[in-house]
């Protein structure tokens, strides 16, 4: 079964959204409309919130996990992707914020209370470390992640558009299911 409860929290869906039956969503997750959370991903809010934003995909093999309460991290943290994201086969995200309108490459890894702002491109197999912020309007790359340059008009016009690309596909694949 993809959803899971965990405890007394129960993962809660957008109108439209997409989950593979090889996905596992667990416990105290909410996915907004029209995303989409492809085969093998694990989205596992058991010791704190996710929260995914609108036309937001988590593609092949993600593993997205959040920090409990404890001294060393008083109040825990929770993990927030906002709406146009295209997240990257194998990704690992980890307690970290997700502005709007990004892609995050392939591989990448991005850590607790590390922020990504709007319209940032993150190359593939890159680490964000814990508590670092990207600025908006960069690619960035390499471990640990650097800015290299600003993006270019196409490059900002692909960020909308592969969001928007996913959307197409996962309507697909809910019309192949329903049928």
């Amino acid at each position: 079964m993809a959803l899971r409860p965990f405890q007394d929290k129960h993962p809660t869906l957008g109108a439209n959204t997409y989950i593979d039956e090889l996905a596992v969503v667990i416990g105290d997750v909410t996915i907004g409309d029209d995303s989409s959370i492809w085969p093998f991903a694990c989205i596992r809010g058991d010791i704190h919130s996710i929260r995914i934003a609108d036309r937001t995909s988590i593609q092949d093999g993600c593993v997205l996990h959040v920090t409990h309460d404890s001294q060393y991290h008083p109040g825990g943290q929770p993990l927030i992707i906002g709406s146009d994201v295209t997240v990257g086969h194998k990704v690992t995200l980890h307690a970290c914020t997700i502005s709007d309108l990004c892609i995050i490459g392939m591989g990448s890894i991005i850590l607790d209370k590390a922020v990504v702002k709007p319209e940032v491109i993150l190359g593939a197999g890159s680490l964000v470390p814990p508590g670092k912020i990207l600025s908006s309007g960069y690619l960035w790359v390499g471990a640990p992640a650097v800015k290299k340059r600003a993006l270019t008009k196409d490059e900002l016009a692909f960020l909308r558009y592969s969001a928007q690309s996913y959307v197409k596909l996962k309507n697909a694949y809910l019309v192949q299911k329903n049928n």
